[in-house]
């Protein structure tokens, strides 16, 4: 059963399920698939707490006061203050707050009894059978975005016509290639990238062919998903002060010629960019690539999460690595929230680097000791994040920061959250002393030249 279909059975409206989601911070895994089919607990969860859920989603739709939500949860005023604030919402200049505050959501963050909940979904779903860890967010964020494709009653309804291009933008390694793939997964096309050589003129078994050749091919083929990278250098706007490749000013006027086609013959055109500051405006008119997704570097929660998928990624359970991370509770998430907190702003490329250079730090101490109750203590666990900071550079912070800017023009009511928190760790690299080496920063005072780790 899809995701729509449960919420119109159940009197309940299907973005009051996703906040719903969110609010209580369920892994998508155990609620729904990819393409929107509810899962067999939480649809069992659903129809038996149906009142509940449009209880919820009437506070949800409700504008409220502070006092009202303290009083409809039974916390206290100052209590519920500080989760707010937390939050970041809107308010209202009258101290109303929008609608999107649910007073359930906040009451569960402040420790209420909702195991009637939890029960449904005691057997956590194994990060390594995830389909992606966290971002639920954005997940929704997207799946609202291809809701024409999902449900062509968008169409007939409301007139919201399926989006023609899309650009993910956001910091190298932050996962705009992961999340191209998944797009292309929700709405069932087919996923080929733009390869650099297929722009400009080019010989293929001896026969010329150019880029008008290729989206002309592309378009006539069963539902294509075209994913382009360096969207931002392809589309940049031509300027005096710019130099803009022939070959890119070409694939520009192509694009623009058969945009308007792309619906009709099913074809998406998804870019991938670090910015879109410099994107050519017509690129961006309504109708083309009018669709912006932020992907942004992992929360703190996201990152350590990551680290342990990474580290038991194809591990089996009688596997050396393996006994040696459960005698060190590292095969659980709370392990790595304390090294995960010291890699703010770090990209999933970053994390990644981190995990694979601590593996080989175990096994070279492995090796040397042959103990197998070895302790991952702070020399190992420093060492490979030094190593892992080396992306860390002024560019990359660069980057962050056009990013938020990005973020704050096209995204800022979607992701306040978001954006407060990369922004608050990004600043931490703002107020201290500039590094003497290119790693970005030093961790606890050590010496970044001794490596200790073994």
């Amino acid at each position: 059963m899809k995701l729509i279909e449960l919420a119109k059975e159940l009197n309940v409206s299907a973005e009051a399920i996703k906040q719903f989601i969110q609010d209580f911070d369920l892994e998508l895994v155990e609620c729904i698939s990819t393409n929107f089919e509810i899962k067999e607990d939480f649809e069992k969860f659903a129809r038996e707490n149906a009142e509940f859920l449009r209880l919820y989603e009437k506070d949800l739709d409700k504008n409220k006061t502070l006092d009202q939500i303290a009083k409809t949860i039974n916390q206290p005023k100052e209590k519920v203050e500080k989760v707010i604030k937390d939050i970041n919402p809107n308010i209202f200049d009258n101290g109303i707050f929008k609608s999107s505050i649910s007073s359930y959501g906040i009451d569960n963050k402040l420790g209420g009894n909702y195991q009637f909940v939890y029960d449904y979904f005691g057997h956590k779903t194994s990060l390594q059978h995830r389909d992606f860890i966290g971002y639920r967010d954005l997940f929704f964020y997207i799946s609202a975005v291809l809701e024409p494709f999902l449900n062509p009653q968008q169409i007939k309804d409301w007139g919201i016509n399926k989006p023609a291009g899309i650009i993910l933008y956001g910091p190298p390694g932050s996962g705009k290639i992961f999340w191209a793939n998944k797009i292309a997964e929700i709405i069932g096309f087919q996923f080929k990238e733009v390869k650099k050589h297929y722009l400009g003129t080019s010989f293929v078994d001896g026969n010329k062919t150019n880029f008008n050749d290729y989206l002309v091919t592309m378009m006539k083929e069963d539902k294509v998903l075209l994913f382009m990278e360096d969207f931002d250098e392809i589309m940049m706007e031509r300027r005096a002060e710019t130099d803009v490749a022939a070959c890119n000013l070409e694939t520009q006027e192509i694009i623009l010629h058969y945009i308007s086609k792309f619906e009709q013959e099913e074809i998406l055109m998804v870019g991938s960019a670090n910015s879109v500051a410099e994107i050519n405006e017509d690129i961006l008119a309504p109708g083309r690539f009018d669709v912006m997704i932020p992907v942004f570097p992992p929360n703190l929660s996201e990152r350590s999460e990551i680290i342990l998928y990474a580290m038991t990624r194809n591990l089996e359970s009688d596997s050396l690595l393996y006994k040696i991370l459960k005698n060190n509770k590292a095969d659980k998430v709370p392990f790595w929230h304390d090294i995960s907190s010291k890699m703010k702003v770090f990209s999933n490329t970053m994390i990644i680097d981190f995990t694979q250079s601590l593996k080989k730090r175990i096994k070279k101490l492995y090796q040397r000791t042959r103990n197998k109750n070895l302790r991952i203590d702070q020399n190992l666990l420093n060492g490979a994040l030094r190593e892992a900071a080396a992306k860390l550079t002024e560019e990359y912070l660069d980057q962050v920061a056009r990013f938020l800017n990005d973020m704050i023009i096209n995204n800022f009511d979607d992701f306040q959250y978001r954006i407060r928190a990369l922004k608050a760790e990004l600043e931490t690299y703002q107020v201290v002393e500039e590094p003497r080496r290119a790693i970005g920063f030093h961790h606890n005072g050590e010496d970044t030249e001794n490596d200790s780790a073994g």
